[in-house]
């Protein structure tokens, strides 16, 4: 990430002040700026992953994060793959469509709502999560190898703690 620079400041709080007498102000320390680091592994983890998956298993990181979703709730509609996700409904019905075309999803009406729809897995789609779920885990044992035991289940609790409290940034998301 960014280098620490001599003469200048870096807070706690991921900036840091110029200065320098033509400093326009505050600048993100990269080396400290949370947002920053989250974005910049998932950028990593997601272009690496989809790099390996589809050479792999021919399959991209959205479609397998779908398709891993899919095999946690079967049956599930496409707002609550959206809501767990984080991804909007167009790029999620798409990537749908194509799994279905490839003949690793069915798309079928919910029974008890046919408004909604019920989206299962197929064998074959099945047969390929469960090759690519091998090589997730083994990519994030690989990614965690840096952390012992405990530092892990700390990281763990600390992630859950932040997307827990997301909305305290994305209500403010509206307002700015």
């Amino acid at each position: 990430m960014g280098r620490k620079q001599a003469g200048k400041s870096m807070p706690d709080a991921g900036i840091r002040v110029e200065k320098d007498a033509s400093s326009h102000g505050q600048l993100l320390d990269l080396d400290r700026y949370v947002p920053a680091f989250v974005t910049f592994i998932a950028n990593k983890l997601s272009n690496s992953a989809t790099v390996y998956y589809q050479k792999h298993f021919g399959v991209n990181v959205t479609e397998w994060r779908i398709m891993s979703l899919l095999a946690i709730e079967p049956g599930i509609p496409a707002s609550r793959i959206c809501h767990v996700i984080g991804f909007d409904k167009g790029p999620v019905s798409r990537t749908l469509a194509m799994l279905e075309s490839r003949g690793l999803v069915t798309i079928g009406t919910d029974r008890r709502d046919a408004r909604t729809h019920s989206i299962k897995l197929t064998a074959k789609g099945r047969k390929t999560h469960d090759a690519v779920i091998v090589a997730a885990l083994g990519r994030e044992q690989r990614l965690l190898s840096c952390l012992d035991n405990n530092e892990r289940e700390v990281l763990i609790d600390l992630l859950r703690r932040i997307h827990g409290n997301l909305d305290a940034v994305t209500a403010v998301a509206d307002e700015v």
